[in-house]
């Protein structure tokens, strides 16, 4: 039977394409509750059909709001986080306010109406590994963050995991690699030099360009994440990854090459502070219990299929980015 699914966060990148996912493969009906931060578009949400979904703006620590969007819906996704490193070195408090007690209004709603919920949370909680060790994230890796975005990321799974232990609540969590694919911010790695190349300036590569990501396409993410809502059991953490490890020299130089550059045609700039060497992501556990598989497999083409939807819609992109390289030029960045 169809649901009415509450996604939070669904104006941002990979909220918005759980959106377009879960309506062009299910009857389900949407509802989103987005802030419209920065990293929110509504742009992202154009041309969805209007009797399935429904937009509403406002911030998931409001305990009214929340708990009147509650009574009206079968189950709820949460992706809605401050999710980027640099700007949580610059300004902690927005993730603590967003990803610790917005998580909790969320989890208290969830208790009052026993709706099913899913968190959605991400590997660097993991903190990282090191370059050349063979070893990958499980389930049961202990948490060690890094930054204070997965710091207060960890914060909020440990919330989940409590409300599901002292309370009952029917949550599950998945933690997942970097994503890439439409609708993702620019100050994001692999989107800002696309746009970069786009607009005819060099890439921007931090420190040595080693540091090594587990990438997956958002749509993969939303598949998996969809299995987990339907499949999933009540209390466990599934580890979403396409096997994608990738470093940063590697993917900017793929950027290059896909584009009609020369490969080399980039800039070092200086490194993040504690800037997570290595992720990496075993899956095994979402594939074998659940029967979940990625179907972009294929890194180059799924890249070469985001670059080519950035180059068709530069007016998504547009106003935000002369902003976001004034704020990384004056880092030095």
């Amino acid at each position: 039977m169809a649901r009415n699914l509450l996604v939070t966060g669904g104006a941002g990148f990979i909220g918005s394409n759980f959106v377009h996912h879960v309506l062009a493969h299910t009857d389900d009906h949407v509802t989103v509750l987005d802030k419209l931060t920065y990293a929110g578009n509504l742009a992202s949400l154009d041309g969805l059909p209007a009797d399935r979904f429904r937009f509403v703006k406002g911030d998931i620590a409001d305990a009214a709001l929340v708990d009147e969007l509650f009574a009206d819906v079968d189950a709820v996704v949460h992706y809605a986080a401050e999710s980027h490193n640099d700007n949580s070195l610059n300004d902690p408090r927005p993730f603590l306010d967003t990803n610790i007690i917005g998580t909790y209004t969320l989890l208290e709603a969830a208790r009052k109406h026993d709706r099913r919920f899913h968190h959605i949370s991400t590997d660097e909680v993991y903190g990282d590994l090191e370059l050349d060790d063979p070893a990958r994230f499980t389930e049961t890796t202990p948490y060690n963050p890094s930054s204070p975005y997965s710091s207060t990321k960890a914060g909020s799974d440990l919330l989940v995991r409590a409300w599901v232990r002292s309370f009952g609540v029917q949550a599950t969590i998945s933690n997942c690699s970097n994503n890439y694919g439409p609708y993702q911010h620019v100050e994001k790695f692999i989107p800002r030099q696309i746009t970069n190349v786009i607009r005819g300036i060099r890439p921007k590569l931090y420190g040595a360009g080693e540091n090594v990501r587990d990438w997956i396409h958002a749509d993969d993410h939303s598949s998996a994440v969809l299995t987990i809502l339907d499949k999933g059991r009540i209390g466990e953490t599934y580890l979403i990854g396409a096997d994608g490890e990738k470093n940063n020299k590697d993917v900017v130089e793929l950027i290059l090459t896909l584009m009609g550059q020369d490969a080399d045609a980039y800039d070092h700039v200086t490194d993040r502070a504690g800037h997570d060497l290595r992720y990496a992501i075993d899956s095994t556990r979402l594939r074998t219990e659940l029967g979940w598989t990625p179907q972009f497999q294929n890194f180059e083409q799924g890249l070469a299929d985001t670059i080519a939807w950035y180059q068709t819609n530069e007016p998504w992109w547009a106003p935000t980015k002369d902003g976001v390289e004034a704020f990384y030029a004056a880092k030095g960045q």
